[in-house]
């Protein structure tokens, strides 16, 4: 007997299907007068059900791109006034769940017939250099950009391709801060996260343990760790270590901050690095398991073979329905209770020719009933604060540590706050590797870093 999808995949394969073939619409792929294929062969392309397909076409004939012709089918609709505006809109793929983005794009159509949102898919890899020439070629009006992008392309100096923006007093500002460059606004966040401790409830009850608290050491995760670890495949804890947005969260406990000529770093790296040998080479808690991305960590936890990992409230979203009880917490102490704080944030092309409409479009998405609508509809955290704070009846089961978030705010940390650049966090997680691999010793590993980080010139 085949598992049943869970509810997560069947919304994955849902804003799959909107999102092709809203793109192939707007793009001209599928001219005016065109039928779309049938429901059932729709069904099947997508692995969903009728009455799945047919609430994504429902959405899509909300939007004015379809027109349902009784006995015959779904027909690409024709504009209906003329001077329809086309706002392009790039966006990472993660956050059509983290963002609920094929929600924001039908709502706004209803709203705004004048305007019509092409939606662009953006690479993670090589985001600022594509970006930038994607905005020069007028191929782009809005974009997501999280903190790491940004930062390549501030430092890339591609950020005057962006238009500079208002603040809004209404967005947590410790999150807006961070897509300041030079002095000036050059995108506005949109949702964001900590690094937090996410764990498996029933694992802890069937052990008999206590739940992960705030003053929890490494060393008592550890200790959880090995008690909650099964010889039939389950551990106790895992991240993938090559993720730039994990193993800087140890870096940052122990106080550590790359500068020329700074001795007292040496020590704090040590012990950072000797944190990160403790776990890893534990075998009887931490799987020597291949990752590739925070992905494969997540979808271990969902199989049941993890009892703990570290996670964001984005990733968060992939739970939902899971067959088992889970909940978050903050992430152990090394020397300082600190954690890696993740964003992403909305920004509006310099070059773009729809300026207006596109600043439109991106004020609502950051309107608090948009707001409001991800905080109720996922377990992502929107940078309006009264939408994130606001406190009913829910729709849907949640962490019941849901607002821990709130507590820690002091304890969010930027990975600058290291002293390092966007472009040597590759610098790092390469020489980390050899460090993981048994290949250099931490003395080797400190001495490297130095040498590449700060070349004899720039030391004092």
């Amino acid at each position: 007997m085949t598992n049943k999808p869970s509810r997560t995949t069947f919304r994955k394969r849902l804003d799959e299907m909107v999102s092709l073939l809203r793109e192939e619409i707007v793009s001209g792929k599928r001219p005016i007068g065109e039928f779309l294929p049938s429901e059932q062969a729709l069904g099947e392309q997508f692995q969903l059900s009728k009455n799945s397909v047919r609430k994504g076409l429902e959405m899509l004939v909300a939007e004015k791109l379809i027109e349902k012709v009784p006995r015959v089918g779904n027909r690409v609709a024709r504009p209906d006034a003329e001077g329809v505006v086309t706002v392009k809109f790039g966006y990472y793929p993660s956050v059509l769940q983290e963002g609920l983005i094929n929600r924001v794009l039908s709502d706004f159509h209803t709203g705004h017939p004048h305007i019509r949102v092409r939606s662009i898919p953006l690479p993670y890899d090589q985001f600022a250099g594509t970006v930038a020439e994607y905005m020069r070629s007028d191929l782009l009006d809005v974009m997501t950009i999280n903190y790491t992008d940004f930062r390549h392309m501030a430092e890339g100096g591609l950020t005057d391709l962006l238009e500079e923006l208002e603040p809004k007093p209404e967005l947590y500002p410790f999150v807006s801060k961070a897509f300041a460059d030079n002095g000036a606004v050059c995108a506005l966040p949109f949702i964001f996260s900590p690094v937090v401790l996410c764990y498996n409830r029933d694992h802890f009850v069937e052990k008999q343990l206590p739940e992960p608290d705030s003053g929890w050491t490494w060393d008592e995760l550890l200790a959880a760790a090995e008690k909650l670890s099964e010889s039939q495949g389950r551990y106790g804890f895992y991240f993938h270590l090559l993720s730039d947005n994990r193993w800087p969260v140890f870096l940052l406990q122990s106080g550590a901050a790359f500068a020329p000529g700074d001795g007292g770093n040496d020590g704090r790296l040590r012990r950072s690095l000797a944190l990160f040998r403790q776990i890893q080479r534990d075998r009887s808690l931490f799987p020597n398991y291949m990752s590739e991305s925070d992905a494969d960590a997540e979808d271990l936890f969902l199989q049941g073979k993890l009892s703990m990992i570290m996670t964001t409230y984005f990733s968060l979203n992939r739970f939902i329905g899971a067959p088992f009880s889970f909940d978050v917490a903050p992430l152990p102490h090394l020397g300082e209770a600190r954690t890696l704080l993740l964003a992403i944030g909305a920004a509006v092309s310099r070059k773009s020719k729809v300026k207006e409409a596109a600043r439109t479009f991106l004020d609502y998405m950051l309107s608090y009933p948009v707001q409001l609508k991800i905080r109720q509809r996922t377990l992502s955290i929107p940078a309006n604060k009264k939408a994130a704070e606001w406190q009913g009846k829910e729709s849907m089961v949640r962490p019941s540590r849901f607002h821990m978030y709130r507590e820690i705010i002091p304890t969010f940390r930027l990975f600058t706050d290291l002293n390092l650049a966007a472009s040597q966090l590759e610098t790092v997680r390469k020489e980390l590797k050899l460090f993981w691999s048994g290949m250099e010793d931490e003395e080797s590993v400190i001495r490297r870093l130095k040498s590449q980080l700060y070349p004899v010139g720039a030391r004092q």
